[in-house]
């Protein structure tokens, strides 16, 4: 399975828990639409009915089927630029 740093729980917890946001939301991860090869994380009210969900510490991820092979052992990380913009990181674990 996928584990989240706390960097990345914060980040979105951050992006999700917003006045105009519903109670629920996460950020789903699955193939880009443009390249299936590359990943894309985007804000979602509510898993698709497929998706894997993943809940940290309130953090809600939801899983693509074809996302879940590639992410299982891996870590989500999050960091911000020197804009302030959250810029989020799929890493191996370090041993």
């Amino acid at each position: 399975m996928l584990m989240l740093t706390g960097a990345a729980v914060t980040a979105i917890r951050n992006l999700v828990y917003q006045p105009d946001v519903p109670y629920g939301s996460g950020v789903r991860i699955a193939p880009h639409s443009d390249d299936e090869s590359l990943l894309a994380l985007t804000p979602s009210p509510l898993p698709a009915a497929s998706d894997e969900v993943l809940e940290t510490e309130g953090a809600r991820v939801f899983l693509a089927p074809t996302a879940v092979g590639f992410l299982t052992g891996k870590v989500l990380d999050a960091r911000v630029d020197e804009q302030g913009e959250v810029r989020f990181l799929i890493n191996a674990p370090s041993r």
